[in-house]
């Protein structure tokens, strides 16, 4: 069966899943899941959160007449003021001056506001599904070990709490059945497709760089 008879959403999940493993084994997130990470480990994800929010959640607001990224721009996702709630607890209220972006960290973010200056509503889809389905599917994992490791509630992890998706299988399913009906021709839904492997390789090299940092040997932008 080829893509253009099966649904968009369908098609899309068949031909980044390669993407999506990758991302999800990269070394460092790998020992993180493992409990084999430090709390100083997850809170350097968590700043790299930040930046990443602040330039799709800033591409959001840019882009939110667009007739395709509105559609799936939703306040239920936001999810900047947790990342800077998880932050304050983590590092204390000073904690906007002791973090900067990783240069695989910045190189996604000058994506994300290139997509948004050049008013590509596609682009935006493409990393809008990247990272909030993943932060609704993987994520929920990710914060129960995170709980469980570091002694956590609430606090610190309200990146991966959506307290107005009361049921998150039932939300995805309505998004897929969004990016189903979008009338994208077949050029456009290959460069979308093309945007969400990009996603997942700006996502792997953030992991590669934490691991680089961590290790002592981050390279400078």
């Amino acid at each position: 069966m080829t893509a253009d008879v099966i649904p968009f959403s369908a098609a899309l999940r068949e031909r980044t899943w390669s993407g999506h493993s990758d991302s999800e084994g990269a070394g460092f997130m790998d020992d993180l899941m493992k409990g084999k990470g430090s709390k100083d480990d997850y809170i350097a994800l968590v700043a790299q959160h930040y930046f990443i929010y602040e330039a799709i959640e800033g591409a959001e607001s840019v882009l939110a007449a667009d007739p395709v990224a509105q559609q799936f721009i939703t306040p239920k996702l936001t999810r900047l003021p947790a990342i800077e709630e998880d932050l304050r607890f983590l590092l204390g209220d000073g904690w906007r001056e002791t973090i900067s972006p990783l240069p695989s960290t910045q190189r996604y973010m000058d994506r994300l506001r290139w997509v948004a200056a050049t008013g590509w509503g596609g682009g935006f889809v493409a990393h809008h599904y990247t990272r909030y389905l993943g932060d609704l599917s993987g994520g929920q994992i990710i914060r129960t070990l995170m709980q469980r490791q570091f002694g956590f509630d609430t606090n610190g992890v309200g990146f991966y709490l959506f307290a107005e998706i009361a049921k998150p299988k039932e939300f995805k399913d309505t998004y897929r059945e969004q990016l189903d009906a979008v009338a994208w021709d077949a050029e456009e839904r290959e460069r979308v497709i093309d945007e969400v492997l990009l996603a997942y390789r700006f996502n792997t090299e953030v992991f590669i760089d934490l691991a680089a940092a961590k290790a002592g040997t981050a390279q400078v932008a």
